[in-house]
């Protein structure tokens, strides 16, 4: 071969091999991460989170199993329901008394069986552990300390009363918490640090107590009564305008209660949480039961669960739990405002966005647009398996497929371009809308362009046409679009979503232009992150706007000004 000929194959080689990456650069108009071999953690960037899982952004479209399905026995009602919902993430839980049922001698063939079945499955894990509470009640610990209140001590009311709740401040229920979780973390190491089937680990369930504001034995007022640390006023200030330090009561007024409770839970998850990561170091999150982000901020009536990291509270357990990384919100109120207040509240500069739990019905899988439009870490609808249970109201009545279908095929859309949009995330180039149950159209600003997010529109035909027939798209007699894009250029949008009518107009440098589509390609992305279309849309496909199909629809969409 000549040399003229050695160097033409040689370059003709090299475009072959740099293709796919070719490709994915000028999609995302941006460098790839590099991916290491570290553990999953969490990494900021300007106030954006990403969670790392094997060296590269990964975004959880996860579902959680019901309370009860964590036995080997009930396992295969569960793969079949993750499978359907084309999830890449599975929580669930792992509860002190079934790993501990004797003092001291610890059963971790549950977990062997899980991570073995996780593995075949191809599916991540996060672990739920179910210690001293969930849902604020000692269900889940060992018989051995659920009834022996002498050593593992209750709360006590105003009226000195023992309460439902195991107290914050039982050093002994602290001590035997923490020896049980640091058990589950130093398995985990053992049996999987090479392969990190489990990214992330839940400390506790929704805390807190009902009905009681806070723990008043003899210790929990003594501490009451003296000075709040200077970590917490550094993070927390006070709502009422109390005094800038001092005791709880006098720093917080009538909300020291609460406030006490929360730094006092906080604390006791903070030793739990350490311990295991000195151990075994993954992220850990809390979640909680929410109080109501639209009504004006008081003090706790009984109107939530008190020393639950809520909104308000945030701030405390920053302070008091330095080793937990995220406070995520739950979300089982399906009202639209409800949940973007939510999702406002709980993303800050300090707290990544991720929602591990939401209601299983059908009006929330629009939810997921928004969610992770938002640049959320992950998200997970609750009861994702099918055992013949359902929580009805909080969720669907439904038990079988078509329980999951809603969310899988929401899923199934992101699942190919799962890294992409994780990186896309983090880099802030992520939108997203849920429909309202206002059914109004919604607004995006984004760079250079505005877009304008229409409901119930069909597929053809003006809006005024569509006003004057008094006719709407069959199927969307209840709220069910979203829609969620990444802006991969400065004119170039990756949408994906359903039941959406989009119009695009110029902004910033493009304000007053006239523009057109260049390209409103359908398709999809390979495993190796490639574009490959479909169809181009044109003509009656785009005349009136771009009109989002009743299935979720993946589009790559370029648009120009002239």
């Amino acid at each position: 071969m000549s040399p003229t000929l050695q160097e033409d194959y040689r370059v003709k080689k090299l475009s072959r091999q740099l293709l796919p990456a070719l490709s994915l650069l000028t999609l995302s108009c941006s460098v790839a991460l590099a991916a290491t071999s570290s553990l999953p953690h969490l990494e900021q960037k300007d106030g954006r989170y990403a969670l790392m899982v094997d060296g590269a952004p990964f975004v959880m479209l996860g579902v959680q199993a019901h309370n009860s399905s964590n036995y080997p026995g009930a396992l295969k009602q569960v793969w079949s329901a993750v499978k359907d919902a084309h999830a890449n993430t599975l929580e669930i839980p792992v509860a002190w008394e079934q790993i501990e049922a004797v003092e001291g001698k610890f059963d971790f063939s549950y977990v062997d069986t899980l991570l073995a079945q996780a593995r075949q499955n191809k599916v991540r894990l996060v672990l739920l552990w179910f210690g001293t509470w969930k849902n604020t009640n000692p269900q889940y610990v060992p018989e051995w300390v659920k009834f022996n209140n002498q050593r593992f001590p209750r709360m006590v009311d105003k009226d000195g009363k023992l309460t439902y709740c195991l107290s914050p401040l039982g050093a002994e229920t602290l001590k035997a918490d923490q020896r049980a979780f640091v058990a589950l973390m130093r398995h985990l190491k053992e049996v999987d640090q090479a392969q990190r089937s489990v990214i992330m680990v839940q400390v506790e369930n929704e805390v807190g107590t009902y009905g009681h504001a806070r723990d008043f034995g003899a210790q929990a007022e003594a501490e009451f009564n003296q000075p709040v640390p200077a970590a917490v006023l550094a993070r927390q200030k006070a709502p009422a305008g109390g005094a800038a330090s001092g005791s709880w009561a006098e720093v917080y007024g009538p909300y020291a209660d609460q406030y006490f409770h929360s730094y006092a839970i906080a604390r006791y998850i903070e030793d739990i949480a350490k311990a295991g990561r000195a151990v075994y170091d993954l992220p850990m999150y809390v979640n909680n039961a929410l109080r109501n982000p639209l009504e004006a901020l008081a003090p706790w009536k009984s109107n939530f669960a008190s020393g639950g990291p809520t909104y308000d509270v945030i701030g405390i357990y920053k302070a008091a739990a330095p080793h937990i990384d995220v406070v995520g919100p739950d979300l089982y109120a399906p009202d639209s405002q409800q949940v973007t207040a939510n999702l406002e509240r709980f993303q800050r500069p300090d707290n990544a966005l991720f929602v591990p739990e939401m209601g299983n019905a059908t009006a929330y899988a629009r939810y997921i647009y928004q969610i992770l439009g938002r640049g959320a870490l992950g998200v997970a609808p609750f009861g994702i398996d099918y055992a013949d249970y359902s929580n009805y109201p909080l969720g669907s009545p439904l038990t079988d497929k078509r329980m999951a279908e809603p969310f899988g095929q929401v899923f199934a859309a992101f699942r190919p371009m799962e890294r992409l949009w994780a990186k896309w995330a983090y880099e802030g180039r992520t939108h997203g809308v849920a429909e309202g149950d206002d059914r109004a159209p919604q607004h995006l600003a984004l760079k250079n362009w505005k877009l304008t997010v229409a409901f119930r529109m069909g597929q053809f035909g003006d809006e005024d046409w569509l006003a004057q027939r008094k006719e709407m798209a069959p199927g969307t007699e209840q709220p069910n679009g979203g829609v969620a894009l990444a802006q991969t250029c400065d004119n170039e949008f990756i949408v994906v979503g359903q039941r959406a009518r989009l119009r695009f107009e110029g902004d910033g440098v493009n304000a007053g232009k006239p523009s057109m589509y260049a390209r409103i390609e359908e398709g999809h992305f390979d495993a190796a992150g490639k574009w490959i279309m479909e169809r181009n849309w044109n003509g009656d496909q785009a005349d009136y706007g771009i009109n989002l199909t009743a299935r979720p629809v993946v589009l790559r969409v370029k648009l120009g000004t002239y």
